[in-house]
């Protein structure tokens, strides 16, 4: 009788202790989905982050209307922005914004700001022609643009035939500046634009989100 006790006891700690299981590989399989979710939201903000549509043919041959680009927005920190780069900046005050505010694009970032990704706006593209220190004129004989006295070869330009401004200027660029330019010059809104503005349509360094490093 005692030992059919004990072994009916044993049977039920048997039975008790199988739902703990169930109950880890529950909370297990939570813990997995959550870190999933997790990665899954912060992958999505930092793809979100990083990468911006053409709207306009202002940088024409290179970035189509449409295009996706993605930038590289740690690219800076070791380094600095340099003549050719082409790069992705904060236009706000000065450049036209680089994304129409379409019902669409409301819609979006309403979306992806439930996950907490809130697009950069007022980004712009344009290619860094003179960085602080420079002096970029135009043009010389030949219709090039001229940095520090030398003639500068733009094989990406839209319009190589025609000369490499449609307005004749010389800048000097000053410190944490830079001047820059879109590859269609003669449709593209960019330092020439803003010589009367604050600034003389040189951007400040910090404001560069990261330079081009993929077309989608």
């Amino acid at each position: 009788m005692t030992k059919s006790s004990s072994q009916q006891r044993a049977g039920h700690s048997s039975q008790s202790a199988r739902p703990a299981i169930g109950f880890n590989r529950w909370l297990l399989l939570s813990l997995i989905l959550v870190v999933v979710a997790v990665a899954a939201v912060f992958g999505l903000r930092a793809y979100h982050l990083n990468t911006y549509t053409i709207p306009s043919a202002s940088m024409l041959p290179g970035l189509q209307i449409g295009d996706r680009i993605e930038i590289d927005p740690e690219a800076y920190q070791d380094d600095v922005p340099d003549r050719g780069d082409v790069v992705v900046f904060d236009g706000a005050g000065s450049f036209t914004p680089y994304e129409s505010e379409t019902t669409a694009k409301r819609v979006r970032d309403a979306a992806l700001g439930l996950v907490g990704i809130t697009p950069q706006q007022n980004a712009v593209v344009k290619r860094i022609i003179g960085i602080e220190g420079d002096t970029v004129e135009c043009c010389d004989e030949a219709g090039r643009l001229v940095v520090n006295g030398d003639a500068v070869e733009e094989p990406y330009l839209a319009e190589p035939a025609r000369p490499a401004s449609s307005s004749p200027f010389k800048v000097a660029v000053p410190q944490n500046r830079v001047f820059l330019l879109g590859d269609n010059r003669y449709d593209s809104i960019d330092s020439r634009s803003l010589f009367g503005a604050p600034g003389g349509g040189m951007i400040q360094m910090d404001k560069i989100y990261g330079p081009v490093k993929a077309i989608r």
